[in-house]
């Protein structure tokens, strides 16, 4: 009977991670700070396709946003309250140097200072990416991240953030999801700089990555030991006919876009010899130099992971437009460069808002491929959240709640989708929860909500859901709770 009853106990019992994971949230100073004109910041790309009629939901800007630059004080509180122990967050370019090269802002840098000193002396580590997609429009005239001096001018602007706030900082991570930056801005236009150029998407690819690795030399050379990461949103990538040799191949084809394009050169030292020759009608990539492949390859302390949704791939056959339910808002344009013959179908089953399908199984199973290409690796899951249209209700006591139960459960199954990897070995050291607080969705401007905290963007008022009320019980102990596990905690 006590055999029974221990196997009982053992296959109920609730997740518990290990007591040195890094529980934290993730925001983008563009998406949340707002002050657009204030404090000395120069504009951004993201300002210039923006305020670009068309370009956005409603024609939505960050100018306002959450107020966050206002308000971080208050956001420091909730991050406090959360109980997270990590906070990763991304400083604006134009902020700290308005021209992308020159002069620094000072008052831009003390606005990071005082956020950092306030988050450590709360006992919260700051994991900081450099560059979460607001270039500054000055830069993006000279070429942008198509111009080889953007990665020149990336490396000193990230040599300057090491001097002025290393000592401030636990983790840097050089690029936030250089798929989108190149790809989506530079090749399908839905992303600033709103560009359909697929050769220049391609050289912005090589960029991005070249920055990556400068950078990371740079703060190494000023910071000895420093801890560095770069943030991607590699794809997992399934065949519509898994019997399909034609539908194995598209599988390939877009693994190497979307994922070896930047695993390749950043972890293993080389393009992909594929994903040379699918392009080879679009670009000769002249714009490698020789010696950049040794600079982008540096030594990473973490690898962060974005994680969303599942991207599914056939070849197109008998002609006609290829679907392209791939999880991108749609442009004119495909941004799969030298893809022209493969399409993504839709893929059954629950989605989020943003229309993505809810699939908690592909991040174990992406995690676990990295870890078997990558064994010495560490990661962290970098992002995982949803969009949920919510509302604001009162319990019987007159507070405000929202009740996101269908955002709880996102949560909760994609953590388990964690802790299954991580019990087949995947060495997983941290997840942030995307995001902080609802916030300008990129093209999307206001109306898809991704935070665990509303935010009133007529007011700026913050309402803790009942997302953030779960997690932080989980945060408190470690063990992963029940979904319906959502009462406020007494803090």
């Amino acid at each position: 009977m006590s055999e029974i009853l221990d196997t009982h106990v053992a296959l109920t019992a609730p997740r518990t991670f290990p007591t040195d994971f890094v529980w934290g949230t993730a925001t983008a100073a563009y998406q949340i700070e707002g002050a657009a004109h204030e404090g000395g910041r120069g504009p951004s790309i993201w300002d210039t396709f923006s305020h670009s009629p068309g370009r956005t939901q409603n024609g939505d800007t960050g100018d306002v946003a959450c107020d966050h630059y206002h308000r971080w004080s208050e956001d420091v509180e909730h991050l406090v309250r959360l109980g997270v122990g990590a906070y990763r967050l991304s400083i604006s370019w134009p902020r700290v140097q308005p021209g992308g090269r020159g002069p620094l802002n000072a008052e831009g840098l003390d606005f990071y200072r005082r956020l950092l000193d306030s988050l450590r002396e709360r006992g919260i580590r700051p994991y900081v990416t450099l560059y979460h997609w607001d270039l500054p429009q000055e830069l993006e005239d000279a070429g942008g991240w198509a111009n080889r001096e953007t990665s020149l001018a990336f490396a000193d602007y990230a040599r300057h953030m090491a001097r002025e706030l290393g000592d401030r900082v636990q983790v840097w991570t050089t690029l936030n999801e250089p798929f989108c930056s190149s790809y989506l801005g530079y090749a399908s236009a839905i992303h600033a700089p709103g560009r359909t150029e697929p050769a220049a998407a391609l050289a912005a690819v090589h960029h991005l990555n070249l920055a990556h690795g400068l950078a990371i030399r740079a703060i190494r050379e000023e910071i000895p030991g420093a801890q560095t990461s770069v943030t991607l949103n590699l794809h997992l990538i399934r065949a519509a006919d898994p019997s399909s040799p034609a539908d194995a191949d598209a599988v390939r084809q877009i693994d190497a876009l979307a994922n070896r394009a930047f695993t390749g050169p950043m972890l293993d030292g080389a393009y992909p010899e594929d994903l040379l020759a699918d392009t080879a009608e679009v670009s000769d990539w002249s714009f490698v130099y020789d010696g950049d492949l040794e600079v982008i390859r540096q030594p990473l302390d973490v690898l962060g992971v974005n994680y969303y949704f599942t991207t599914l791939v056939r070849k197109l056959v008998g002609g006609g437009t290829p679907e392209r339910a791939d999880g991108h808002r749609s442009g004119d344009v495909s941004p799969w460069v030298g893809a022209a013959d493969i399409e993504f179908p839709a893929q059954p089953g629950s989605r989020t808002e943003m229309g993505w399908n809810i699939e908690p199984s592909g991040l174990t199973e992406l995690l676990l491929d990295l870890h078997r290409r990558y064994p010495g690796l560490p990661l962290a899951v970098t992002e995982n959240g949803a969009a949920f249209a919510d509302e604001v209700t009162l319990d019987s006591a007159g507070r405000s709640r929202v009740h996101d139960e269908r955002r709880v459960r996102y949560l909760r199954d994609h953590l388990e989708a964690v802790g299954a990897a991580m019990d087949a070995g995947a060495d997983v050291r941290g997840y942030f929860a995307w995001s902080l607080m609802d916030n300008f969705e990129w093209s999307y401007g206001y109306t898809k909500r991704f935070g665990i905290i509303r935010v009133d963007y007529a007011t700026g008022e913050r309402t803790w859901k009942d997302s953030a009320y779960w997690y932080a019980r989980l945060t408190s102990t470690g063990l992963l709770p029940d979904a319906t596990d959502v009462e406020p905690l007494d803090v």
